[in-house]
């Protein structure tokens, strides 16, 4: 009689230990729990932590709540200005409704994936290639509301949208190079036209200031020499100015003048002028000596 207590006990214990198990349920932190029972909705949804259902009669299906990162597959459309066109891009959501997400569409992922692939299709055809390439943050945001109004019925909101990358046919792309290219050197022929003018007018400038001082354009001679003598490989070239052999000429006529005067008493007759040639020759020997001195 106690062997068969003992065993029925024993029979209880174990079934209670079965039926525990095929009860229990464990739902993470980032899952919740819907359960049907006999194929309906029941209660609510089960929090993370263990929980019970009733064998062969509930049945608990997990949804995870975690961001889901999702890739759209490259989508080739024309543009509203004639451009064919791939872009990919890349869609963020999660489920905000578990019972919902299960209840409302049979699989809320491949359902968001297809309207996010028809939703690019349709941005790609609305908007302008430049568009595409320069204001992709509005455009983002478009096709943000564009997936979003149908997914909240499933429970899911999308968290964010972007645009991956843009292909363009190589055509296209020369196209686009030769037109950059253009417009830089348009600029640069700007700039350079721009700096021409500021320049000719600073030289105007100084060409007017050097023609009232004479003597400033010597001592900017001077300064260039100076400059170019500083090349240890270079070859030095030093023109003579033109102002500073009529100074020489000046003065010599001057010395042979007071000269003049002063043997005018002496003399019988007054010598010839100087030919001018000779002047000038005897200049620049003063002049050539004056340098090697």
């Amino acid at each position: 009689m106690v062997e068969e207590l003992i065993g029925a006990v024993v029979a209880a214990g174990a079934a209670g230990l079965v039926y525990l198990a095929s009860a229990a349920r464990v739902v993470k932190q980032y899952e919740r729990g819907v359960v049907f029972r006999l194929g309906r909705l029941h209660g609510e949804v089960r929090r993370p932590g263990f929980n019970l259902i009733v064998p062969a009669v509930d049945r608990m299906r997990k949804v995870n709540l975690q961001i889901v990162t999702m890739p759209v597959p490259a989508q080739e459309g024309i543009t509203r200005d004639n451009v064919t066109v791939r872009v990919d891009a890349v869609v963020y959501f999660k489920v905000v409704d578990p019972a919902a997400a299960v209840v409302n569409v049979e699989d809320y992922r491949f359902a968001v994936s297809q309207m996010a692939q028809t939703s690019l299709r349709s941005i790609i055809g609305k908007s302008e290639l430049d568009d595409l390439l320069s204001n992709r943050e509005k455009l983002n945001q478009g096709l943000e509301l564009m997936i979003d109004s149908p997914a909240v019925e499933w429970g899911v909101t999308i968290d964010r949208v972007e645009i991956k990358d843009v292909s363009l046919p190589d055509t296209m792309k020369r196209s686009m190079a030769r037109q950059a290219e253009a417009d830089r050197e348009r600029r640069a022929r700007v700039i350079n036209a721009d700096a021409e003018y500021q320049a000719s007018k600073k030289l105007s400038q100084a060409a007017q200031q050097m023609a009232d001082t004479p003597s400033a354009l010597q001592l900017r001679l001077l300064q260039t020499v100076m400059a170019v003598a500083a090349e240890k490989n270079s070859t030095l070239v030093l023109p003579i100015p033109v102002e500073l052999l009529r100074f020489l000429e000046r003065g010599h006529q001057e010395a042979a003048l007071q000269e003049g005067t002063q043997q005018e008493g002496s003399r019988p007759a007054s010598a010839p002028p100087e030919h001018p040639v000779d002047t000038a020759e005897q200049a620049i020997d003063e002049l050539r000596r004056a340098v090697e001195r």
